[in-house]
């Protein structure tokens, strides 16, 4: 099978032989998968990984020995696979296991690749209302959507998503059916339209600005991708308030911690989400993603997708495994 790996900074598009699915697997046949920002990261040295990347994605089981059901079935799975045996798996589930693999990002081969094997337990049918493309964004909007079940968000609070990336746009578009007068901040025109379009209030990234007119907030969603975006973030909450942290990167991210003692600050870190209310918004047409791909690349122009992915500014890029 085709497979484009990570290693040492570099890309490259490589021949492996494909995947047998072990005890209680499937195996996929990759249909379309997206371009993450942490991909990215990962090739410049995030999680020290080498192998093949990419956790977002749709595609169809073709080969499912212990669940013939599945055959034929449009998938898409969720990204952490414990060892089912710890306490932690046994109480909260994989997403926190010590021992952990996660799909194209520790351990375990990614979905830039004609094929890959998941547990059966960790699928995700796709909807028929729900395109290839839509499907792809049911990891990250799980992602975005996770700041409501960690919260109790009100819709009398105040809350600002800082970051008009593809996440920050998710965590806006989503989040703002809890809290209606939700605000994005962010520094691209054209992507706070495409939040706007949806509803969403946005404004420009001015700490000031923002200051003057809302005050601090009640609760800041830090979704900027950048090291500085903590610093803001803090610039802009209220003694008191939460900060949820969404920005992964490789360089290092600058905190004053004396500030978050004085203020009483509370720090919340959020990773992935629950794929079971991201594919019911997608489903129920709650949130649109389609304004957010930017452009599709055939398999074997990976290279060029990644190029185009890591554009300042870029939003999602697709690769169709479909295509030569």
């Amino acid at each position: 099978m085709r497979a484009a790996t990570f290693s040492d900074g570099a890309v490259r598009l490589v021949e492996r032989p494909a995947p047998v699915p072990g005890p209680g697997e499937v195996r996929i046949a990759v249909t379309l998968a997206g371009i993450c920002n942490t991909d990215i990261e990962l090739l410049k040295g995030y999680m020290g990984f080498s192998g093949i990347p990419g956790h977002e994605f749709v595609g169809v089981v073709d080969t499912a020995p212990e669940h013939p059901e599945l055959l034929g079935r449009r998938v898409t799975a969720e990204i952490n696979l414990g060892c089912g045996d710890c306490p932690t798996c046994r109480t909260s589930g994989p997403r926190h296991c010590p021992n952990r693999t996660t799909l194209g990002i520790a351990g375990k081969d990614g979905a830039f690749a004609d094929y890959l094997t998941m547990p059966a337990a960790l699928l995700h049918p796709v909807p028929d209302n729900v395109g290839d493309a839509a499907a792809v964004f049911v990891e990250p909007l799980a992602a975005a959507l996770e700041p409501g079940q960690q919260l109790h968000l009100r819709a009398d609070m105040s809350v600002l998503v800082l970051g008009d990336g593809k996440l920050g746009i998710l965590c806006a578009c989503a989040l703002r059916r809890l809290c209606p007068g939700l605000v994005l901040a962010g520094r691209h025109q054209a992507k706070l339209a495409i939040a706007a379009g949806q509803g969403v209030a946005v404004r420009r990234a001015d700490v000031a600005a923002l200051r003057r007119e809302f005050g601090r907030f009640d609760v800041v969603i830090e979704a900027t991708g950048r090291p500085e975006g903590l610093a803001d973030a803090l610039d802009l909450i209220r003694p008191e308030g939460t900060i949820v942290l969404k920005t992964t990167t490789f360089a290092a991210t600058p905190v004053n911690m004396a500030r978050v003692v004085v203020d009483e600050i509370t720090l919340l870190g959020s990773r992935c989400g629950d794929f079971r209310l991201a594919t019911a918004y997608l489903r129920d047409g709650l949130v649109d993603v389609a304004p957010l791909v930017e452009a599709t690349y055939p398999f074997d122009a990976f290279p060029e997708a990644l190029a185009a992915a890591s554009r300042q500014g870029a939003m999602k890029v697709l690769v169709d495994l479909r295509r030569r």
